[in-house]
C-alpha cells in the first residue's frame, strides 16, 4: 500500500505542475487529522502535523485567487454576479471536482479507520486537502507558485458555464415543495468532521415524495443551502 501511495503521490506532483523545496509541505498537506488521533506514536514521538492548519490557509488563497480572476476576465460584473460565481468555484463540491481530477484521494495519507470508511473517496476530505496543497504550493513557492497551481487545477471549473445563482436556495426549495403540495423541506446533518475551528459538514436535504440529496459545507447552513441548491439543479428547477 506505501508504494501505491507513494506513485500517487509522485503523479499529484506532476498534476500540480510545482516542484516542491520543501517535499515536507506536500505531505503535511495530504495528512489527515485522523492519523494524530489518539496521541503519540508506539515509537513515542509525537504524531504527524495535519492538514487542518494548511487548509483553513488555502481557503484564504484560494478567495484570493478565484476573486482576482473573476474581476479580471469579467470588468463589466456587478459585485452581486461576482459573488455568486466566487461561491461556486470555492465551495466544497468545487474543491472536491478538483481533487478528484488531479487524483488526491489516492496520495492521502489517512488512519486505517478513515481509509476503512471510504475516506479517499469522501468529498469533504478531498476538498479540504485540495485547499491545503494549495497553502503548501503557496507557503513553498510564494503567490506566483500558488497562482500557477490554481490555473492548472481550476482551468476546468472555469471553462464550465456558471451555475444559475439562486440568493436564498432553501426559501426556493420551500416555495417548490410547497407547489408540489409536500410538506415543507426537511435537513439533517449526517457527518461532521475536522476541528472546532475547520469543521465541515454533510447535510441531507429531504423533499418528500424526491430522493434527498447530500451536500458538505463549512458550517451546518452552507452545507444545507448547498443540499437545497443541488436538489432543486437535479429536479430540474434551475
Amino acid at each position: 500500500m506505501a508504494n501505491v501511495r507513494a506513485e500517487a503521490v509522485a503523479a499529484l506532483r506532476l498534476r500540480l505542475g510545482h516542484e516542491f523545496s520543501d517535499p515536507s509541505l506536500l505531505e503535511r498537506a495530504l495528512t489527515h487529522a485522523s492519523v494524530g488521533e489518539g496521541g503519540g506514536q508506539a515509537d513515542g514521538r509525537r504524531p504527524p502535523a495535519d492538514n487542518e492548519r494548511l487548509e483553513f490557509l488555502g481557503d484564504r488563497v484560494l478567495g484570493l485567487l478565484v476573486a482576482d480572476r473573476l474581476t479580471r476576465d469579467f470588468p463589466s460584473a456587478d459585485e452581486g454576479q461576482l459573488s455568486a460565481r466566487l461561491h461556486a468555484l470555492v465551495d466544497k463540491a468545487a474543491c472536491a471536482r478538483v481533487g478528484e481530477r488531479l487524483g488526491v484521494g489516492a496520495a492521502l495519507r489517512l488512519s486505517a479507520g478513515e481509509t476503512k470508511t471510504g475516506g479517499r473517496r469522501k468529498a469533504g476530505v478531498i476538498a479540504d486537502a485540495v485547499e491545503a496543497i494549495l497553502a503548501a504550493v503557496y507557503r513553498d513557492g510564494g503567490l506566483t507558485a500558488a497562482k500557477a497551481m490554481f490555473d492548472i487545477a481550476w482551468a476546468e471549473e472555469f471553462a464550465s458555464p456558471p451555475v444559475p445563482a439562486v440568493t436564498n436556495p432553501k426559501s426556493a426549495l420551500q416555495e417548490w415543495a410547497q407547489a408540489q403540495g409536500r410538506p415543507l423541506p426537511t435537513y439533517r446533518v449526517v457527518e461532521r468532521t475536522g476541528s472546532d475551528h475547520a469543521p465541515t459538514f454533510v447535510v441531507e436535504a429531504t423533499v418528500v415524495g424526491f430522493d434527498p440529496v447530500k451536500q458538505t459545507g463549512r458550517s451546518r447552513q452552507e452545507a444545507e443551502k448547498a443540499a437545497a441548491s443541488a436538489l432543486l439543479k437535479r429536479e430540474g428547477v434551475i
